[in-house]
């Protein structure tokens, strides 16, 4: 006769065991953009697929959309945690460095380019896959304008409220915003062949100057009123 032999054997535990409903559902988002991050900046949209993405974050397809209601969601966030990381690390060095303000837009711009190489996939997501893309195009534009705002904002704090009908300071923001954008990308590209610091260097003086122009054309128009 055959004597049985005990199962020793640990039982498996569940990925999820012991995890509250609501921890578990976070965890399984933060997976999905992390799987989505690390294939939207490296493969592009093309390779960033609800398949592939749940395949990266070893997830059942009925997780994603458990979090997301379609791809197009799942690659704007993935883009806005890039762009939040930016604008942490930016608004970071920035108060660090307060004071002058020759000294907090060099602390910025720095803290921008930093961070942008500091990770190629995020140089992709920011300035490559968001220009591709309906929906990241949308998001971008959307993201762009919101930091117009805060450096519009930032004036404001300074200087005071422009006199009414006064829009240089907007011009010049929206300026500044879109032109660093172009700069990172062609730079990016090989077609500005500086190096890191230069580039960070050069950029500053290009924000004081423009930030100087604007201030110039707004007392030239507005005599009573100084730049404080």
């Amino acid at each position: 006769m055959v004597t049985p032999v005990a199962n020793t054997r640990t039982p498996v535990t569940g990925r999820w065991a012991g995890v509250p409903a609501d921890e578990r559902r976070i965890e399984r988002r933060r997976l999905l953009v992390d799987a989505a991050f690390d294939l939207l900046g490296t493969e592009g949209t093309a390779g960033t697929t609800v398949r592939a993405v749940c395949q990266a974050a070893q997830l059942n397809p009925r997780y994603f959309y458990e979090s997301f209601e379609d791809l197009d969601a799942l690659l704007v966030a993935v883009y806005d945690h890039v762009v939040d990381g930016l604008g942490t690390t930016a608004m970071a060095a920035v108060e660090a460095a307060k004071g002058e303000p020759a000294d907090e837009i060099r602390a910025g711009i720095g803290a921008v380019v930093h961070y942008v190489t500091g990770d190629p996939r995020r140089a992709q997501i920011l300035y490559v896959e968001s220009l591709g893309n309906p929906v990241l195009i949308k998001r971008s534009r959307a993201a762009g304008q919101e930091l117009v705002d805060l450096i519009e904002s930032s004036g404001r704090d300074r200087h005071g409220p422009p006199p009414p009908g006064e829009h240089i300071g907007s011009m010049a923001a929206a300026l500044l915003v879109g032109g660093l954008g172009t700069l990172m990308l062609s730079w990016l590209d090989g077609r500005i062949d500086v190096t890191e610091e230069q580039l960070i260097d050069d950029a500053t003086a290009l924000f004081l100057g423009t930030l100087g122009a604007a201030a110039v054309v707004s007392e030239r128009r507005n005599p009573t009123v100084r730049s404080r």
